[in-house]
């Protein structure tokens, strides 16, 4: 029977109460499995899991009631192992890593913002920055709508004025809130974020958090922010990318225990 992890505590953690269950259907025990110092917080996997809305949530609800009683280094959804022996060797192979992981994310979580384009506000937001766009925009429409020749020009300074806008943004998203983080990752890309990033924030800092994401939004109305959090701190398991390159980018890691 394959072992489901949810999650990795310290070996003082208490484990969960009898009766608590997790993933699958009927849902299965949640137990605890011990080695090196560190207790995995388990259960039997059911065969042929996919992400339902159902099991997701089993997921979350047992992270989440597990840490009541300590700081849990959060798997991700699906992370299972062929058996409790091979989730007992993780734990000695990465013991030290998992308790430096321990120790650098108590007491934090995790939000996710995610930014695009609002592609109005965005094209009113260039073109009031670019007098040069805009007197092009003028002169074409003055002209019935251009030449061809005319509408090519303006159609590639207005693609690079967005794409340029895109990476100021996604520096000033990034610049903005890792002031009032303990740690950055980034995530994913996707062609139509301008940013996906995942800070890691002390729970007594969440207020100052969002009223920063807040005043992003007041101060960038071309800008949408997504807000996902406060969550268990999955990005942050594993290092990660703490600044893509070009920002909003790169992919972060999964924490996954087992393939």
């Amino acid at each position: 029977m394959s072992t489901y992890v949810y999650g990795i505590a310290g070996r003082s953690h208490p484990g969960l109460p009898d009766g608590i269950t997790g993933v699958g259907e009927p849902a299965r025990p949640v137990r605890t499995v011990v080695q090196s110092g560190l207790t995995a917080v388990v259960s039997d996997a059911p065969e042929g899991l996919r992400p339902k809305r159902r099991d997701l949530m089993a997921h979350q609800r047992v992270l989440y009631r597990a840490e009541e009683d300590g700081p849990v280094l959060p798997m991700r959804f699906g992370s299972v192992a062929p058996d409790d022996a091979s989730v007992r060797g993780v734990l000695a192979e990465r013991g030290e890593h998992f308790h430096e992981r321990l120790e650098s994310l108590a007491g934090k979580v995790e939000y996710n913002v995610k930014a695009t384009h609002r592609e109005d506000a965005v094209l009113r937001y260039v073109m009031a920055r670019r007098p040069d766009i805009r007197d092009l925009s003028d002169a074409n429409n003055a002209a019935g709508g251009g030449n061809y020749r005319q509408r090519l020009e303006l159609g590639e300074l207005v693609v690079a004025a967005v794409q340029a806008q895109q990476a100021e943004d996604a520096e000033l998203v990034y610049r903005t809130l890792e002031q009032v983080t303990a740690s950055v990752t980034a995530g994913p890309e996707a062609a139509s974020w301008v940013a996906n990033v995942s800070f890691l924030v002390e729970r007594k800092g969440t207020g100052a958090f969002t009223e920063a994401v807040d005043r992003l939004r007041a101060d960038r109305p071309h800008l949408d922010l997504r807000l996902n959090g406060p969550l268990p701190p999955y990005s942050f398991v594993e290092p990660g990318p703490a600044r893509p390159a070009v920002p909003g980018t790169s992919t972060g890691s999964t924490g996954r225990i087992a393939e």
